[in-house]
């Protein structure tokens, strides 16, 4: 027989658990959204630093020193910040599963025992 007590209260647990993810997810990408702009910031920046010097060089070998470290550099920021929002997204994964790791346990051991039953 169908229990409405029963299922209003599932709902309800799968409800929370939705708006525990939800959470977790929103905060993550807003913290990624903010990573990203600081580093686009902190790179316009580098670059219009970057020309000034560039313009003010005398030599053409100076230049290319100049240029060559100024690439060197980032190319090293840009792999350091990829790799920092990689492991941003691999964390948003995590936290946005975690809410969910109980229930779906509990579903596995019903099943499991269902099975073997």
């Amino acid at each position: 027989m169908f229990n409405f007590e029963d299922a209003n209260k599932k709902n309800k647990e799968a409800m929370e658990t939705m708006m525990k993810s939800y959470s977790a997810m929103t905060k993550a990408f807003q913290a990624i959204a903010t990573e990203a702009a600081d580093y686009s910031k902190k790179s316009f920046e580098n670059s219009v630093a970057h020309f000034e010097k560039l313009s003010s060089v005398k030599s053409v070998e100076a230049a290319f020193e100049l240029q060559t470290g100024y690439v060197k550099s980032s190319y090293e920021g840009y792999v350091s910040e990829a790799t920092k929002i990689g492991e941003m997204y691999a964390d948003l994964a995590k936290d946005a599963y975690k809410p969910y790791e109980a229930p779906v346990a509990k579903a596995t051991a019903v099943v499991k025992a269902a099975a073997a039953a």
